[in-house]
């Protein structure tokens, strides 16, 4: 299988991250996309983080019913702060059988000489990624065989924004799926 792994710490997940699944589903041959919950990003170490078992909940209940979407949760198993190397690295091993394409956003591929083994993941798995309003072409590339870029929706949707509308009172509705927007309000998160 072709699986398309979409990391983040989704505190919370939104319409924005399950629009950019659908759209990678119907622009590539990917037949899933699992979204991969990091516990603690190492570029966001000091960011305030709901617990990790609370926003892999919110993840189940964002995918519950689409077969084409799943959790994985195999950065709560690895040392941390993980890097994204170390769980293409685990998950090649546990599924070999499998083929894995990480999507980032441009915003994130900007930094993406940054990340740790950046090469070594650039030389072992072909990366998706889809535009941001940020996005500027750099010299990585120039590995075009390597790396797809794809101009899906902008959407001005962040979790940032989430997390500080409802810190304020107001309402996220129309920015998160009915069954999140309903748990964090029965749970009273990011309060």
């Amino acid at each position: 299988m072709k699986i398309g792994l979409l990391f983040g710490s989704f505190n919370p997940i939104h319409n924005g991250h399950l629009q950019i699944a659908e759209y990678m589903l119907i622009k590539t041959e990917l037949d899933k996309i699992w979204f991969v919950i990091s516990p603690q990003n190492p570029f966001k170490l000091n960011d305030l983080m709901l617990n990790e078992n609370q926003r892999l909940e919110l993840v189940k209940l964002a995918v519950d019913g689409n077969d084409k979407l799943e959790i994985c949760d195999i950065e709560f198993l690895l040392d941390r702060p993980n890097f994204t190397i170390n769980t293409l690295i685990e998950l090649s091993k546990m599924y070999s059988q499998n083929i894995f394409y990480p999507i980032i956003g441009g915003d994130n591929f900007q930094n993406f000489h940054k990340w740790k083994e950046h090469e070594k993941i650039l030389n072992n798995y072909e990366i998706l990624v889809y535009k941001r309003t940020d996005f500027e072409e750099n010299n990585l590339l120039t590995n075009k065989n390597k790396i797809k870029i794809f101009n899906a929706p902008l959407l001005q949707i962040s979790s940032t924004q989430i997390r500080e509308n409802l810190k304020n009172g107001l309402s996220v509705e129309h920015l998160v799926p009915k069954k999140i927007n309903d748990f964090i309000t029965a749970n009273n998160l990011y309060k």
